[in-house]
């Protein structure tokens, strides 16, 4: 990560990272789980499942770290119990309405799934690649800049990811009609979606440039480190409607099956986007590093507004009356 040897932060970071390796299985087993619930259109199982572990997570925090005096480790071992518990109630839930294993393990069809899931692994190591390099660039600033690039990081991804249940909701529709052969019913709802999108992350943008920089200091009372976080509250708050848009145009891509596409276009954007994190922050600092993650995020949503203009493309259809097309045939 970058981190010196005789750095403060290199032996809590070390183990930090050391536990939370351990939940690595049920967090791949949460998400696989959670794509094939949003598959039978229920979205209640995973919200309750992770609101619960959640929960669970907040209230192991203060005791894990607090009362049991296990510091930073403390805090892997709260998050890696509630990762757990998310995965076990969901394997629970999906095991009443679904056989998890079939008599006959060949009637598994791996085959089927390795060609979408290899494009989409492919995308999500892009992705990883470019965030931990970020937050590498960030750690090299010292621990005070670290220390206020984590709070606008992890405020930066959960507001983000509000707009994601959004983008979840379009791909479960999108793809039921698309099966059906509805392309007027893909059509209204994927222009729906967009437009809901963009007033969210405006919305959002809004509400946090006025209060992030109160809401900053339920995490530190730090004066050096709030400073940092007023530095980084128009990353923060400008990027979110590129966010929403960006976090949108992805479900609308998995929703109509185009896996290829987001794949490689992740792939170019986190190339783009990673070779301008790995010079950016030596001339420019901790805003190198943000203005990294917003770059990646604006090439991300670039790549759909692209991706729904190609004539060829998958979304062809946009552009064509198609209640004349069916009254043709």
């Amino acid at each position: 990560m970058g981190i010196p040897a005789a750095s403060p932060m290199h032996l809590p970071s070390e183990r930090y990272l050391a536990l939370r390796a351990l939940g690595a299985p049920a967090v791949v087993i949460s998400l696989a789980v959670q794509g094939i619930f949003r598959g039978l259109k229920d979205t209640k199982t995973p919200l309750y499942a992770s609101g619960a572990g959640n929960i669970l997570n907040a209230l192991l925090f203060p005791i894990c770290i607090f009362t049991l005096r296990f510091g930073v480790g403390g805090a892997a071992i709260a998050t890696v119990a509630s990762q757990y518990f998310i995965a076990f109630v969901m394997l629970w839930n999906l095991n009443k309405q679904v056989i998890l294993l079939p008599p006959n393990l060949e009637e598994l069809r791996f085959d089927r799934y390795l060609k979408s899931g290899g494009f989409l692994l492919g995308r999500t190591v892009a992705v990883l690649v470019t965030m931990t390099l970020g937050t590498s660039m960030a750690a090299r600033q010292g621990p005070i800049f670290m220390a206020g690039h984590q709070i606008c990081l992890q405020v930066w991804l959960a507001v983000s990811l509000l707009t994601d249940a959004l983008a979840l909701a379009g791909q479960s529709l999108i793809a039921s009609a698309v099966t059906k052969g509805d392309y007027i019913r893909v059509k209204k709802v994927a222009l729906n979606v967009l437009q809901i999108g963009a007033g969210s992350g405006i919305a959002l943008a809004v509400i946090l440039f006025i209060g992030f920089e109160s809401f900053a200091k339920l995490f530190t009372k730090d004066a050096a480190v709030l400073e940092v976080v007023r530095y980084g509250v128009l990353f923060v708050a400008g990027s979110q409607p590129i966010n929403a848009l960006a976090f949108v145009f992805d479900g609308l891509h998995y929703g109509i099956s185009d896996f290829a596409y987001a794949a490689y276009a992740m792939m170019i954007v986190g190339t783009i986007s990673s070779a301008f994190l790995a010079f950016a922050p030596s001339s420019l600092g901790i805003g190198g590093v943000w203005l990294g993650l917003a770059l990646f995020m604006g090439l991300r949503m670039a790549a759909g507004f692209w991706r729904l203009r190609d004539k060829n493309g998958p979304w062809w259809f946009l552009r064509q009356d198609l209640k004349e097309m069916e009254i043709r045939f």
